[in-house]
């Protein structure tokens, strides 16, 4: 897929090994970790917060995603979890997860 994605939601993904992590996307993005789901390439997925507001913060991680990242084929072999690398992309997702009460100060 070529278009490039908006980010709305915050989800709450599940690996295997019952470890936890957070993503921001889309209900296209959510279907297919649904998808990863069925098949057993992660446990679980869980939206936490549907329509988030398109902050500045959003801005940056969406545009480090769609440089980065395509959205997965319906026919998925693996999974692929979103490095979030130290800087203003590492920064902007922990403000989105703030700004959003996912997470607070203290859990960074």
């Amino acid at each position: 897929m070529d278009n490039e994605q908006s980010l709305n939601l915050i989800e709450q993904i599940t690996r295997n090994d019952g470890t936890k992590y957070y993503e921001i996307g889309n209900i296209l993005m959510n279907g297919r970790a649904e998808k990863a789901a069925e098949l057993g390439l992660i446990k679980e997925v869980r939206i936490l917060k549907l329509n988030i507001p398109h902050s500045h913060a959003v801005g940056i991680y969406e545009d480090y995603v769609n440089k980065n990242y395509t959205v997965p084929p319906m026919e998925l072999t693996e999974w692929v979890e979103y490095d979030k690398p130290e800087g203003p992309v590492r920064d902007a997702f922990n403000e989105i997860l703030k700004a959003n009460k996912i997470i607070s100060k203290e859990d960074q």
